[in-house]
């Protein structure tokens, strides 16, 4: 597969062509006129990781725009257990690469967005009453944070492609969260949780609508299905066509399988418990 770029004419997006660029020949057809006329569905369908940006500044208001738009995300019980710390100095970024271990590519961004996991300012709430914050020792609570701190960037997300901007997930930030913390100065029970580089995308990129797994193989009706073997060599064909056309023919399977046979695969983040509890955040 090497299509890239569909549908991205104002006002006339279309739907099947996206879902055929996501999917090849695993690709739903929506007929349903709300689904095929629907800008928001083809936004979505649209997202593909921007790695190589523009010189061209990002202002002020559209950060605003894009933290509004995290702030409208749904967040457990209200309790909005999430930052967002921005970071444009060259200098930090500089040191997100050298001292984190981050992307190389995070130095050139021009904005870096830190979501931080943030039971901080809970517990200062608490300690102003005079009361405990053991809650938040607990896992749940751990995950809780970390859920709202992914809702919200992903709602930014969406906001920055309908701006024109692009944007790449950044989960090499947690390779040093100690050093992470320290750059921006956060207090205890708090962690960046992932980065977001933000900018506008460069022409020459020619990174464009990666394939995903079938539906089939992620979407079941009333009972759990496993994935099979037809679905995982379908998918490993859709990929490495993707990744050819992007000069490194790999496939999926085996990336996973690196992944997940022993802790060499976590990159040195098998410490994350150690971290966590560090940051003040034992997840008991």
């Amino acid at each position: 597969m090497t299509e890239q770029h569909v549908g991205t004419a104002p006002g006339t997006p279309d739907i099947n062509a996206l879902l055929r660029a996501r999917y090849g020949a695993a690709a739903p057809a929506l007929t349903e006129p709300a689904l095929r006329d629907s800008a928001t569905l083809a936004g979505l369908l649209r997202h593909h990781t921007v790695r190589s940006f523009t010189d061209a500044p990002v202002s002020d208001e559209a950060i605003t725009a894009m933290v509004a738009a995290a702030q409208s995300a749904a967040s457990s019980s209200n309790l909005q257990l999430w930052s967002v710390v921005e970071v444009r100095d060259a200098a930090t970024r500089r040191a997100l690469v050298d001292e984190v271990d981050t992307s190389t590519f995070v130095a050139d961004a021009p904005v870096i967005l830190l979501f931080v996991a943030d039971w901080a300012r809970a517990s200062a709430i608490a300690a102003a009453e005079g009361e405990s914050d053991t809650a938040a020792d607990y896992l749940e609570s751990t995950l809780v944070a970390f859920v709202d701190a992914a809702l919200a960037a992903q709602n930014a997300v969406v906001a920055a492609e309908s701006l024109g901007l692009g944007t790449c997930y950044l989960g090499s930030v947690r390779n040093n969260p100690e050093r992470a913390a320290e750059l921006i100065g956060l207090p205890a029970r708090a962690m960046v949780a992932f980065g977001l580089a933000v900018g506008y995308p460069d022409p020459a990129d020619t990174a464009g609508i990666k394939p995903r797994l079938a539906p089939g193989a992620v979407h079941s009706r009333e009972r759990y299905s496993p994935i099979t073997d037809a679905d995982i060599a379908a998918y490993d064909s859709e990929i490495a066509a993707y990744h050819a056309s992007q000069g490194r023919p790999t496939g999926w399977s085996r990336a996973v399988i690196r992944r997940v046979k022993d802790a060499a695969g976590l990159n040195g983040r098998d410490r994350m418990r150690a971290w966590l509890t560090g940051r003040g955040l034992p997840s008991n």
